[in-house]
């Protein structure tokens, strides 16, 4: 290990007070609000609103197609929670590819990973938009706009206030996931409200498990992987974290749980209650159901918690962007003023400038409101499967180099690496593959690809006027405000 890697190994740890750290950021999220945020970044617009297409593409399939992929994201996040146990900071992904795969990947991983958050945010308040019109005859880039002000406005005062913010939201999401579970089961059991054949022969009775084949139930997984967005932010939390290697570490173990009832148990009980062939695209399934169950004001309810969950995610989004454009910043790979932080210890340049970048979504929602959504979640598909990718990659060679006494090896270890490693890798690469076979899979591809080049040309810039080189001590720059 070089001087420079043992310099940064100590760029996340943090001393006993709880006031600080030598990234310059306060460690104002408690185990509490961690372990809320884990669960809160597993349950997003991707299963509340996108899982009415994916259910009208591959039927009760879906339910197998999130339990394939909610292993692959597990070995993902269990490859990061080993990086961030042997070395915990704030911009963990493009910290990690910096140090095992060099300034280029880890230019492009940060970049990357802030254009994903920043079309994520653009979804979810296209999809407020379409839920406050539930109520009230408000054009959807209003709304839009108002969520992303308030949003920007909450992030800008103090982590504490983002991560009670998150607290509440996941909260809520959590109380609304787990009362339907009961409710549906309560239908199915003995009969409880109005749906026309609740039986959970519904999930092979009609069309059986694969009603519309099998190659088409693979062609949702680039749904399903959206839904998934949000997961790795546990990672980004870390230079903000009291006890990072503890908190973190628990945050990750219980995934497997929270994959299993909140998507595969939700959509169990969902599709149970109702014939597969009730859910069309654009609308969401959890709203059609309790419709069908006849409650009175449920539909507003639920209605309610999908603004919720959109306002949650939203709240994420700003909150990474802002922490990774100063980890960019930091390493002289964005404009310097990116690095200031307020005297709250907030990047307020770095989330001003993201903010600003998702008015973009605003603009998409007035001038094709009815396929924004699709548009913005094939660009965030596309730079998460990266990222992930990256993630995985930076865990092989950090094994690696493990094995020759380069590196400590850390006590918190994916099991079965290196070969759950590249089965997961392999995981990403097949969704890559097809997502040549949809019409929103090649946009994302396409989009993909001018991302490529855009990023790149900025890295050659860069490189031409000699910046890439200044990677900057985070230590000396804690004092910047």
């Amino acid at each position: 290990m070089t001087a420079a890697d043992s310099h940064l190994s100590d760029a996340g740890t943090h001393d006993s007070t709880g006031t600080g750290d030598s990234e310059g950021y306060s460690r104002g999220l408690s185990p509490r609000t961690i372990q809320m945020i884990a669960i809160g970044g597993a349950i997003g617009t991707g299963l509340f609103y996108g899982a009415g297409g994916a259910i009208e593409k591959a039927g009760p399939a879906l339910i197998l197609a999130y339990l394939a992929a909610g292993l692959a994201i597990f070995v993902i996040m269990r490859a990061l929670g080993e990086l961030l146990t042997y070395r915990p900071v704030s911009g963990s992904f493009a910290e990690y590819a910096h140090e095992f795969l060099g300034r280029y990947a880890g230019f492009v991983t940060g970049w990357s990973y802030w254009a994903v958050w920043v079309a994520t945010c653009m979804a979810e308040i296209t999809v407020a938009g379409k839920y406050v019109q539930y109520w009230f005859d408000i054009k959807p880039w209003i709304t839009a706009l108002v969520v992303l002000a308030l949003m920007f406005a909450a992030n800008l005062i103090s982590v504490r206030l983002f991560g009670e913010g998150e607290f509440w939201f996941s909260a809520i999401k959590v109380t609304a996931i787990i009362g339907m579970i009961l409710l549906g089961i309560g239908v199915l059991t003995i009969g409880f409200g109005h749906a026309a054949n609740p039986t959970v022969t519904n999930l092979w009775a009609d069309g059986g498990v694969f009603p519309n084949g099998f190659g088409q139930s693979l062609l949702v997984l680039q749904i399903v992987l959206f839904a998934y967005v949000g997961v790795e932010l546990v990672g980004v939390t870390a230079g903000e974290a009291r006890e990072p290697r503890k908190t973190l570490r628990k945050a990750i173990n219980t995934l497997p749980f929270r994959i299993g009832l909140f998507y595969v148990g939700a959509l169990l009980v969902i599709m149970s209650v109702s014939s597969w062939r009730t859910f069309r695209e654009g609308k969401s399934p959890f709203v059609e159901v309790f419709q069908q169950i006849g409650i009175p004001g449920a539909a507003g309810i639920i209605n309610f918690v999908l603004l919720t969950a959109a306002l949650s995610s939203c709240n994420s989004g700003i909150y990474s962007t802002g922490r990774m454009l100063r980890t960019l910043s930091l390493h002289g790979e964005a404009p310097s003023a990116l690095r200031k932080l307020s005297s709250r210890h907030v990047p307020y340049v770095g989330i001003s400038a993201s903010a600003a970048m998702m008015v973009i979504g605003v603009i998409v929602n007035i001038i094709s409101p009815d396929k924004a959504f699709a548009y913005i979640t094939s660009v965030s598909t596309i730079g998460i499967i990266f990222v992930w990718g990256i993630i995985l990659v930076c865990h092989l060679i950090y094994r690696a180099r493990v094995a020759r006494g380069e590196l400590p090896a850390a006590d918190y270890r994916l099991p079965a690496a290196p070969y759950t490693t590249v089965l997961a890798l392999a995981f990403l690469a097949l969704v890559v593959v097809l997502l040549f076979f949809t019409e929103s899979g090649r946009t994302a591809v396409v989009v993909g690809v001018v991302w490529a080049v855009l990023v790149s040309a900025g890295y050659l810039a860069l490189t031409r006027l000699g910046k890439t080189g200044e990677a900057t001590d985070p230590a000396r720059e804690s004092a910047a405000r």
